[in-house]
C-alpha cells in the first residue's frame, strides 16, 4: 500500500510541477524549488541520522535513508505553491497564511505516522513537524522575498 502511495505522490508531483513553475515568476519558483529541496534534504538527513524519524518504506532504501520523494519533489512543490499564495503579502499575512500549510501538514503526518509505514516517529511529534514545516516555509518565503527584491520584480 505504501509503495502505491509513493508512486501516486511521485506522479502527482510530476503532473503539478509545470503548473507551479510557470510564469510569472519562473526564476523565483525555480530558486524556491531547488532551495527547499536542499533545505528539506539537510534537515531530514539530520533527523534520520539522529534517530528521531525513520522511513521504513522509501524509494531506493539501499541508497537513501530519507524519503527523497518528500525531500526533493513534494516539499519543494508545496513551497512553490506557498510562495505563490503569499507572493504579494505583508509579514502578518505571511505568518497567518503559513498556518494554512503547517497545521494541515502536521495533522496529516500525525495521521500517516499512525496509519502507514511511510515513516515512524521515534523522538518526534506533530509539534516538531509544525516547527520544522513553519521554519522551512518562512525561510523559503524570506529567500523568495529577497530574490524578488534583488531581481526588481516587486
Amino acid at each position: 500500500m505504501e509503495k502505491l502511495m509513493l508512486r501516486g505522490l511521485f506522479i502527482l508531483c510530476l503532473l503539478l510541477f509545470p503548473f507551479l513553475v510557470k510564469k510569472p515568476h519562473f526564476k523565483e519558483m525555480l530558486i524556491v524549488f531547488f532551495s527547499k529541496g536542499v533545505l528539506a534534504t539537510l534537515i531530514d538527513a539530520y533527523v534520520v541520522n539522529t534517530k528521531r524519524v525513520e522511513y521504513p518504506v522509501r524509494p531506493f532504501p539501499k541508497i537513501f535513508s530519507t524519503n527523497i520523494i518528500f525531500d526533493v519533489l513534494f516539499f519543494p512543490l508545496l513551497s512553490m505553491a506557498w510562495v505563490r499564495q503569499s507572493y504579494n503579502d505583508n509579514i502578518p499575512k505571511i505568518l497567518l497564511k503559513s498556518l494554512t500549510w503547517s497545521v494541515p501538514m502536521s495533522l496529516s503526518q500525525w495521521y500517516l505516522e499512525r496509519n502507514s509505514k511511510l515513516f515512524k516517529w521515534k523522538k518526534w511529534s506533530p509539534f516538531h513537524t509544525f516547527g520544522s514545516v513553519s521554519f522551512t516555509l518562512l525561510t523559503i518565503r524570506a529567500l523568495a522575498g529577497l530574490v524578488k527584491k534583488v531581481d526588481g520584480t516587486h
